[in-house]
């Protein structure tokens, strides 16, 4: 399979070199031009297990892999590491049904990813005879941190550097990532936000690129990395298997997902997933106050110059959303000039807008919406009393949306964290008031709900703070520069 620059058609590699590099030399993030070399019965998958169907979904997409190999990656990536065998259940909930992504080793449904991205990329630099270091550069909202670090810990050859907006993410989240062990592992604040930190890393790679650097091999564990992004379309193959054994739909039945999104990497996998067959209708994008991409998929006109919030949704505070680029290159119908266009008009005015031709191809599957603060609270408490089931600060966007469209075939709202690495904003919508420390806060939850506390949370706040490092959102390529040449971490 062979995988191209977005803005580039001259620089393509195959999927082993796509998953090492990250990202493309020129800026660009690799992609298949289109899906057509990609043989796929979605039929093949639906009575297999999850684990089975990764192996599967995988092997299509990165096909330098051979069965055997792919067999024994998605074995120590996912056996006994999930709460459950089928690793995203799907649980009904109303009218509506669930896909609880949120049952692995951090809590988050980056794990689907970052549970895989070590193996992925530790067999494909052995494949191309990698023989230096490889540094991962990760920039977080908030869980691809804890994630990427618990994946890439202590693996050989390869060392991890996370940025997280300093402020920026929950107490939960931040001591999860402080306090990450590993002697190949660094984690960082960045004092701004998160695009701060990702354009902070993006412009360390062109840094690096332009510097002819080359002591070490750089690569990225955000969905800017097609590993990253791969795994997490399996997903939506095993919850239309789960709702075809369950008798909820007929094979064939199309039915939509919605995704409560930030930078877009989540909800382009099921976009993957449609190209690949799988009988989907809507993708329903669903946006926190932080709403660029609502109006980006209503109008064709992306413009991040508008004023960033905060909120009680913080993994979505996001106005650069990266993958969208690779939408965009699709639908575009692999026009690499036309897709650098679009971003070196995001780079230089903050804005750009879409031709007619791709806006209408947008709308044929894509659909926005969005909430503040005050309704994704209500929602919380709106499900919970309704329906007995406590969803996240995110989780509560995306089934907003869910309750409030009209939509035609059966809908999954994507459930992406735990409550529990959001306590504070979900006790309060429960209407009780959080006690000052929020690792209390999750007990006050769990007294209230008897909602379990997952085992990876509890007793995070008596762990020793391993990393205190905070930097300027201009000091990033020197910190990262500084931090490789230093020979023990």
């Amino acid at each position: 399979m062979i995988y191209q620059s977005t803005r580039n058609n001259d620089e393509k590699v195959n999927s082993a070199k796509a998953v090492v590099k990250g990202i493309a030399d020129d800026g660009g993030l690799f992609m298949l031009s289109d899906f057509s070399a990609i043989k796929f019965d979605y039929k093949s998958v639906l009575n297999l297990s999850s684990m089975e169907t990764a192996e599967k979904i995988l092997g299509a997409l990165l096909d330098d892999f051979s069965e055997e190999e792919m067999h024994e990656m998605v074995e120590k990536a996912y056996r006994g590491r999930f709460e459950t065998d089928e690793l995203t259940p799907v649980v009904k909930v109303g009218d509506n049904f669930v896909l609880e992504l949120f049952r692995g080793p951090t809590s988050a449904f980056k794990d689907v990813a970052l549970s895989m991205l070590p193996r992925l990329m530790t067999k494909a630099r052995e494949k191309l005879g990698v023989q230096k270091d490889t540094v991962i550069l990760t920039a977080t909202s908030g869980d691809t941190g804890k994630a990427a670090l618990e994946g890439f810990h202590d693996v050989d050859g390869i060392r991890i550097i996370v940025f997280y907006p300093d402020g920026g993410v929950s107490a939960v989240q931040k001591a999860q990532m402080v306090t990450q062990e590993g002697n190949n592992v660094k984690v960082c604040a960045v004092k701004g936000n998160f695009d701060d930190a990702q354009t902070g890393v993006k412009n360390a790679f062109a840094d690096f690129k332009k510097m002819n650097y080359d002591a070490v091999d750089f690569s990225s564990a955000n969905s800017i990395n097609i590993g990253r992004l791969a795994p997490q379309v399996v997903y939506y193959f095993t919850a239309y298997a789960s709702l075809v054994k369950s008798g909820e739909i007929n094979v064939g039945d199309k039915i939509n997902f919605v995704v409560p999104t930030g930078n877009f990497g989540d909800i382009l996998a099921g976009y993957f997933a449609k190209c690949m067959g799988l009988p989907v209708d809507k993708l329903i994008c669903a946006s926190n106050a932080n709403n660029v991409l609502t109006d980006f998929i209503n109008t064709g006109l992306y413009d991040k110059r508008r004023e960033f919030y905060k909120t009680v949704s913080p993994s979505m505070d996001i106005l650069v959303s990266s993958n969208l680029e690779r939408l965009l290159y699709l639908l575009s119908d692999g026009d690499a000039g036309k897709v650098a266009g679009y971003m070196n008009d995001l780079n230089t005015k903050g804005c750009y807008k879409v031709d007619d031709a791709i806006l209408n191809k947008l709308k044929e599957t894509f659909v926005a919406a969005y909430c503040d603060d005050t309704v994704t609270l209500e929602t919380i408490k709106e499900v919970y009393e309704k329906d007995g089931y406590l969803c996240d600060t995110h989780t509560a966007v995306a089934f907003r949306a869910a309750l409030d469209g009209k939509y035609q075939n059966k809908t999954v709202v994507l459930s992406t964290a735990s409550p529990y690495k959001f306590p504070v904003a979900v006790l309060s919508a429960l209407g009780v008031t959080p006690d000052d420390n929020e690792f209390r806060v999750m007990e006050q939850i769990n007294d209230l709900t008897g909602v379990a506390i997952p085992k990876n949370l509890s007793g995070l706040e008596s762990k020793k703070v391993l990393h205190s490092d905070v930097i300027e959102k201009n000091e990033l390529t020197d910190y990262v520069l500084k931090k490789v040449a230093e020979e023990k971490w």
